[in-house]
């Protein structure tokens, strides 16, 4: 009958008629393969146990006295294995990396006076007198289709008749920023800063002198042995940069709290120019930060929400049009902004293809690196098979860069809109704040009550470079959103319909 291939229809013992879908089967099929090789150790020492088990139940008194006899000639040999074995085991827990913690993280939430909706953004980027109406429709086009909602935030400098565009502007929006997020940390953990030995933050463009490291130290009163780092320019990825830097700190130095600070300055970034390949930042870009507080020490475990798992970076810089597709440069007038190139996705999709060819065979389960393995043993004489991340994470944090950005993630990964809410949530909410949109995308699974103990969540970042830095962290507990959550007054309403 026509449609054989897509349906069986048979009759069931009652009369009724029942309809069997391939598809169905094969997901049946698939989930019985995974259980049997992620299980086949058990199911192969089962029937060893249960011959042992027969064995031993029909023993009797002679026979233990002949196994007793045999273990006392074969004494030496015992001991030496014994000596051999604890020995093996000393050693291994020894070279063993120490666990990384995360304590507790915070996003910053700025206040409703910074909320800048498209008619507000647009009409403020009329009263600058800087962009033809050309550019004006451009920008309102994209912001149309970009994914942001209508509550996301510019900083006071740019919202202020007329703008106020200077370094103590953008000063005031750092500190804003990062002192907000570092506040709500310190208050949530009850961590006297002046524990903390190790600070890193990151912040791509705005890089002052002195730095906002030192602008930390000197808020805070860190000690004066502080290992402090300040990383710039080095893209929305960087935040998975300033966790892989704290976490080697850590392994170095004992029974400390390091500290990541992830943040962007837009005060004296906004591009004042008509080239619509830099106009796209100042669409997507909004204010945001976020701290991290982790931990080495022991007995932090119990408290901790997070053990870090795998950090993997990957970087095209020696690819000249990877390093170029995202660029700050001055266009023909002088005006200077980041230039966004038009192959950004394709490489986007091509490096985290790399990165995950790193990382699949740490995380994924033997039954998918079996299916890898194939795949690359006929060499192309069969169907491609890409790995199904979805084995090995219960939780994606892609960067929230844009629209096109999660959509091409979203694809090349396969996963369901469900996996990808996150971003998309935080998108529309926050908008694109640069390295610490993993962070609003963590605290909105967290907000959700979706984060169980024993969950993996596999953090994205994609930067200038072009580089993708992710990151690997394992739940320790049930997790509940700290208090003062960014989403802790919105979440009922998440997630929203988007129409674009």
């Amino acid at each position: 009958m026509d449609g054989a291939g897509e349906s069986r229809i048979g009759g069931g013992g009652d009369g009724s008629v029942g309809v069997e879908n391939p598809q169905t089967r094969n997901v049946y099929l698939k989930l019985g393969y995974h259980y049997i090789i992620s299980n086949l150790l058990t199911l192969c020492l089962l029937p060893l146990v249960v011959v042992i088990s027969v064995e031993a139940s029909q023993m009797n008194q002679d026979d233990l006295r002949q196994l007793w006899n045999h273990v006392q000639y074969n004494l030496v040999s015992i001991i030496i294995c014994s000596a051999i074995l604890v020995s093996g085991f000393t050693v291994y827990v020894m070279s063993r990396a120490r666990a990384v913690y995360m304590v507790d993280f915070s996003c910053y939430l700025p206040p409703d006076h910074l909320k800048c909706p498209s008619t507000a953004f647009m009409a403020q980027s009329r009263l600058v007198g800087c962009f033809d109406d050309s550019a004006l429709e451009f920008q309102r086009m994209i912001f149309e289709r970009s994914g942001l909602g209508e509550e996301t935030y510019l900083p006071e400098a740019m919202i202020c008749v007329p703008p106020r565009i200077s370094m103590a502007a953008a000063r005031e929006e750092a500190e804003q920023v990062m002192f907000g997020a570092l506040d709500n940390l310190f208050a949530n953990t009850n961590v006297d800063p002046k524990d903390v030995g190790i600070l890193v933050v990151n912040c791509s463009i705005f890089c002052p002198t002195p730095s906002l490291s030192a602008m930390i130290v000197n808020k805070y009163k860190l000690t004066s042995n502080i290992r402090s780092f300040n990383l710039g320019g080095m893209g929305c990825s960087a935040g998975v940069i300033g966790v892989d830097l704290a976490k080697d700190m850590l392994l170095l130095h004992r029974n400390t709290y390091a500290v990541v600070v992830s943040a962007e300055n837009i005060t004296l970034n906004w591009y004042l120019g008509t080239n619509k390949s830099m106009l796209v930042p100042n669409c997507l870009f909004r204010v945001g930060g976020a701290a991290v507080l982790l931990s080495n020490k022991s007995g932090d475990k119990r408290r901790a929400k997070y053990r870090l798992v795998h950090v993997v970076r990957t970087h095209r810089g020696a690819d000249d049009k990877a390093f170029r597709c995202a660029y700050q440069q001055e266009d023909d007038t002088g005006r200077k902004g980041v230039f966004l190139s038009k192959d950004l996705m394709a490489f986007a999709a091509e490096t985290l293809k790399t990165n995950f060819t790193t990382l699949g065979p740490l995380v994924l389960p033997v039954s998918e690196q079996i299916l890898f393995f194939m795949k690359k043993l006929f060499n192309g004489k069969v169907e491609p098979y890409i790995p199904d991340s979805k084995h090995a994470f219960e939780h994606f944090c892609i960067h929230a860069g844009g629209r096109a950005v999660i959509d091409e993630i979203e694809k090349n990964l396969q996963l369901s809109p469900v996996h990808a809410e996150p971003s998309r949530m935080t998108l529309h909410r926050f908008g694109n704040t640069s390295s610490s949109s993993i962070w609003y995308e963590l605290a909105y699974i967290e907000a959700k009550g979706r984060m169980r103990r024993g969950n993996r969540v596999w953090q994205i970042g994609f930067g200038s470079g072009f580089k993708c830095n992710t990151a690997v962290w394992e739940a320790l507990r049930n997790v509940k959103p700290s208090n003062n959550g960014p989403w802790e007054d919105c979440i009922d309403k998440y997630p929203v319909t988007l129409s674009y």
